[in-house]
């Protein structure tokens, strides 16, 4: 299928994160419906509905003390995925084609896999099998309000790594990736120390952890990248009132890179709800995120 590359800037971090939306080029075919220029495996009549729609995003991270044989690794991101009904199964099947055809180093999934009832359990692991690369996953607060031990051991059959409140460190490009799995903050089964202790102190190291605030208990100047979720890119926005609704709650961090106490911090507008769904999403569109690390110290080497 033909892709319309396009960019924008987030607001936060303007910097040093540029993301770039790729929107798939469509024609307007009756209400509610798109049509794909080009063949679409999950819907051969090339028809796409717009609670099938998402849009992929690239993100620049440059960071300090990573492994120099990463500068260029590559993530993908998947949040908030709520399989249900409130989430097409073809926009999930699609989502997890879209990062296999780019071919990413790591797969994090960070969180809320289903919503509140737990019919849609067995049709997590059907729809999100077959990432390939090495997937790691942490658990979200609708995760624990449902079953987080049958999505842990579904998870696992499928080969990927979950992490509650523990690391590993896996070799990527000939160096080790130190990956951190924080619990979920809402349900308060964080544990900051324990998923540090053993841990390697220096070098690439990525944190998953569902909520966004969790950055804030991270060791501060650490040269850590947290990877989040949650808010759904504030779901509903208007502006002014959705910001301040966020903050009045704790979650001062909605959507896109930050910048907390040293470290970074990306929280992903998740892939689940709204267009055509039972809760609505105005200005807040699914998002599948893909990130490139960039070695500061590599990308200044032969600057004036």
């Amino acid at each position: 299928m033909r892709l319309r590359l396009a960019r924008r800037r987030h607001a936060a971090g303007a910097s040093s994160s540029v993301a770039q939306a790729e929107a798939l080029e469509m024609e307007s075919h009756g209400r509610n419906e798109l049509l794909a220029r080009g063949p679409d495996p999950f819907r051969p009549d090339r028809r796409l509905r717009w609670r099938d729609h998402f849009v992929l995003t690239e993100h620049l991270l440059q960071l300090n003390g990573i492994s120099p044989e990463h500068d260029g690794l590559r993530i993908a991101q998947l949040s908030d995925v709520h399989v249900g009904q409130a989430t097409s199964d073809v926009r999930i099947r699609r989502a997890v084609a879209a990062v296999n055809a780019a071919a990413p180093d790591l797969v994090f999934l960070t969180g809320d896999y289903v919503t509140h009832s737990p019919k849609p359990l067995p049709r997590v692991r059907e729809l999100l099998k077959g990432l390939e690369g090495p997937v790691f996953v942490v658990m979200g607060n609708h995760d624990h309000w449902v079953d987080v031990r049958y999505l842990r051991a579904g998870f696992e059959d499928l080969g990927y790594t979950v992490l509650q409140n523990e690391h590993r460190v896996v070799h990527v490009k000939g160096a080790p990736v130190t990956v951190l799995g924080i619990d979920d903050g809402l349900t308060r089964m964080d544990d900051v120390e324990a998923t540090f202790r053993g841990a390697p102190t220096s070098g690439t190291r990525l944190v998953l952890a569902h909520t966004p605030p969790t950055v804030e208990k991270l060791p501060s100047h650490a040269g850590l990248v947290q990877f989040s979720g949650h808010t759904h890119g504030g779901q509903f926005i208007v502006r002014g009132l959705t910001e301040a609704l966020f903050r009045r709650a704790g979650q001062p961090y909605i959507r896109g890179h930050y910048r907390v106490n040293g470290n970074h911090l990306y929280v992903n507008q998740g892939l689940g709800f709204g267009f055509g769904g039972p809760y609505l999403r105005r200005g807040s569109t699914p998002e599948v995120a893909f990130f490139t690390l960039r070695n500061t110290a590599a990308a200044h080497v032969g600057a004036p």
